[in-house]
Order: structure tokens, then C-alpha cells, then sequence
């Protein structure tokens, strides 16, 4: 997938602030959100693996910062989040209430939630723990997530299926 793509399936009004991307892998997903923040934003780009950021356009100069963290298992470091971007992320997680509830806390309020995600329930090893976008919406609508907008969904390059995009707001 290309910068361009990235944005366009995430394309929506986002709210400045200090943002975390988990899962970040190469930052492609950390590029687009930059391109479609206001300016002033501060990103926290985390993966558990060493950060390695493929440089990509960042029109706005928002400040990007690399932490290797484990997500899943490890307290974010940072407080009063705007908001939490999640591509490609959320399959790695097993109790995907338990992370939700954790990660809330550190929310400010008002703050967003992106999740990208494959439409499948067939687990593999690159996606271990699916999550269908009708199932995500369940579960974040019982975690007290209740604003949920499909954002789009394009087809997956590595599965039979699509790809969709979600925000949330409390």
C-alpha cells in the first residue's frame, strides 16, 4: 500500500494532540495520520520491535517520536492521549476487552480511535486473532465506544477479503 492509499482510507477530521500509533511497523499508517492531523501534533510511533520509520511526507511537520514498547503487555508512557491508531494492530491482540479498557484510561477526553483492520475471522500467523468489523463494533460498543464511523475499506493485498477503517469517540 502507498502513503496516498493509507490516507485515503483513513481520511477523516481528526483532533490535534499527542497521538500513539501501536503497531507501528514502518510508520506507513504513522504517515498518513500525520498528513491528516492539525498542526501542532505530536505522534508516538510504537512497535514492539526496534522503530525503524521509512521517512515519508509529513507536510505538517508533526513531531514523530519512536518507542519500542509491547503494547499489549506494557503501560503507555503517555498520558491524556487525543487519540490511539491502531492499523493492522488489534489481530495481535487476544483479549482485545482487557487492552481496550487498559488503553481508555489513558484517553483524554473527547479522544479518537482509529482501527484498521482485515474483515476475516480466519486466523493465520501473520493474523492470529481476527476481529470482522460487525464483531469490532460489538465489542467497542460494550467497552463504552458507542461512536463508531466506517471510515471505507479497500481490498486486501494478502487475503481474499477487504480491508476496512473505523473511528471511535466516546
Amino acid at each position: 500500500m502507498e502513503l496516498q492509499d493509507a490516507i485515503q482510507l483513513i481520511k477523516a477530521d481528526y483532533t490535534a494532540g499527542t497521538w500513539v500509533d501501536l503497531g507501528c511497523g514502518s510508520g506507513l499508517f504513522t504517515y498518513a495520520l500525520a498528513n491528516l492531523l492539525p498542526a501542532g501534533s505530536t505522534i508516538y510511533a510504537i512497535d514492539r520491535e526496534p522503530v525503524r520509520l521509512t521517512a515519508r511526507a509529513n507536510p505538517a511537520a508533526q513531531e514523530i517520536v519512536p518507542l519500542q514498547l509491547d503494547f499489549i503487555r506494557e503501560r503507555l508512557p503517555v498520558a491524556a492521549l487525543q487519540g490511539v491508531l491502531m492499523a493492522n494492530s488489534l489481530h495481535y491482540v487476544k483479549d482485545k476487552p482487557a487492552l481496550l479498557r487498559r488503553l481508555a484510561k489513558q484517553l483524554a477526553p473527547g479522544a479518537q480511535w482509529v482501527i484498521v483492520e482485515y474483515d476475516t475471522d480466519a486466523a493465520n500467523t501473520w493474523v492470529p486473532y481476527p476481529v470482522r468489523r460487525n464483531v469490532l463494533q460489538q465489542l467497542l460498543a460494550d467497552e463504552g465506544f458507542p461512536d463508531i464511523s466506517f471510515l471505507g475499506e479497500r481490498p486486501s493485498v494478502y487475503r481474499s477479503g477487504s480491508m476496512y477503517a473505523v473511528k471511535v469517540g466516546k
